[in-house]
């Protein structure tokens, strides 16, 4: 049975998050919903396919964080998923200091080489 879970995290930036897993070589798919079990579906802002058959998304929470949307204990059975979500975490990061950066010092050249 797929079933749909919600994970808060501490990601507020959709545009950054978009980079950040477009980085990761992910293809972004912008809104629509993801669908679980019967009639089961979460709209999100933008989601990636994580797998051949699961796909991972993020909605925008009350608090204006971005919420993982997926059907977390199926992507969850092996330790790929915990990897998954620290890499685009800390691309996120990554590109958020590099934003960050560019405001403090607007004359520096501050670019993010693969």
């Amino acid at each position: 049975m797929s079933h749909l879970s919600i994970l808060p995290t501490v990601l507020h930036d959709e545009t950054l998050l978009a980079q950040a897993l477009q980085d990761l070589n992910f293809e972004v798919e912008w809104g629509g919903e993801l669908q679980g079990f019967a009639d089961d579906r979460q709209a999100v802002v933008l989601s990636i396919a994580a797998t051949s058959q699961q796909r991972l998304g993020w909605s925008r929470q009350g608090d204006g964080s971005l919420a993982l949307v997926g059907d977390l204990q199926r992507l969850g059975r092996s330790s790929s998923l915990q990897t998954l979500i620290a890499q685009i975490t800390r691309r996120y990061a990554l590109r958020q200091a590099l934003r960050a950066a560019s405001t403090e010092l607007p004359n520096a050249s501050v670019h993010l080489v693969h």
